[in-house]
């Protein structure tokens, strides 16, 4: 497939996925404007690349946000404030950002003359399901307000659907491995993380299932749909997961891989403990892979070994205290939440 746009605005662009996705979009010509408000900094995007416009924004700044959107064809929208977690934090402070900014900003993209907008939205917001296989069209029985808001602004998203604003909703799995702006408060990533510098494994619940997607990925599923014909996503809901595990067995290959690929660190203990966090959701990914032809082709192992490449090469410095990897902690640290 051929590039269909040429100037593509990424809202959360400093953030997880978008600092390991703008790089790539950036080596197949696109020219990128990151909004992102910027609580991580953006000195891990590769500001002196002459396509890379990097604008300190806030999507509830919709006037500043028009300004950034001058000449943009298309939208990726992953700024939220993101995790389940993260609603530790002040509520308003989440609803204003991650619901009440939304279709504003949707507005402001098709009125600028935006062509296509990509909205992540997730698959937590299926809740608890003990369906074998939960398909785009299982009810969303959110039990937080993170996934309650995603659910809410999918609707708000395809009401402005229409020929020449094409509107696509992806549910992804929760993403784990290696980013330039790494989180560690992901479940692979925090196991991982717990093993490698703690010598064990902390389990809470153990039983939960959870679907996974590789953070690379997930940045090829983003590059699809910038690429990908109109009638193809219009209007479309799709499930983003490849392996669905549960906790325990994701601990379980946490452990196999960093046994390993680092034999020094000896037998990696695992614990368990309650857990008050119940869900739990085996998404099917068939329609994704059927209509696009997106098939996952990283693993669960594999993000874990990037993980332990990273760690090896001293780019997560200070993993357990810097609140550089951990949403909820950095945002309280601001005095946002």
């Amino acid at each position: 497939m051929s590039r269909r746009f040429d100037k593509v605005l990424i809202t959360g662009g400093a953030g997880y996925v978008g600092s390991l996705l703008i790089p790539q979009l950036l080596d197949l010509g696109y020219e990128i404007v990151s909004y992102d408000i910027q609580f991580f900094g953006d000195d891990f995007l590769p500001k002196d690349h002459p396509k890379l416009t990097s604008v300190k924004g806030d999507i509830r700044d919709t006037e500043a946000l028009k300004k950034a959107l001058t000449g943009v064809d298309a939208v990726i929208n992953l700024a939220c404030i993101s995790n389940d977690a993260s609603f530790e934090l002040d509520e308003a402070l989440s609803e204003t950002i991650n619901l009440d900014a939304f279709e504003p900003m949707v507005i402001a993209a098709k009125e600028g003359g935006v062509k296509r907008f990509i909205y992540a939205s997730s698959s937590s917001v299926y809740g608890v399901s003990d369906q074998p296989d939960v398909k785009e069209d299982h009810p969303l029985l959110p039990l937080t307000l993170y996934n309650k808001f995603k659910g809410m602004c999918e609707p708000l998203l395809f009401k402005h659907q229409s020929d020449d604003f094409v509107c696509v909703t992806i549910r992804p799995a929760t993403v784990c491995g290696y980013g330039p702006r790494q989180r560690l408060d992901l479940s692979v990533n925090i196991l991982t993380n717990h093993a490698i510098n703690n010598g064990k494994i902390t389990v809470f619940g153990g039983e939960q299932l959870r679907p996974n997607l590789h953070i690379q990925d997930m940045c090829n599923l983003y590059k699809l749909l910038l690429e990908v014909e109109d009638e193809k996503i219009a209007g479309e809901t799709f499930n983003a997961g490849y392996q669905n595990q549960s906790i325990m067995s994701i601990a379980n290959i946490v452990k196999k891989v960093i046994e390993e690929e680092m034999p020094e660190l000896g037998d990696i203990e695992i614990v368990t403990t309650p857990s008050d966090d119940n869900r739990s959701y085996h998404i099917n990914s068939d329609k994704i892979a059927e209509k696009l032809g997106f098939r996952p082709q990283h693993s669960i192992e594999d993000a874990v070994r990037d993980l332990v490449k990273a760690f090896k090469a001293d780019k997560l410095p200070e993993p357990m205290t810097d609140d550089f990897y951990y949403n909820v902690r950095r945002i309280k640290r601001l005095g946002m939440g």
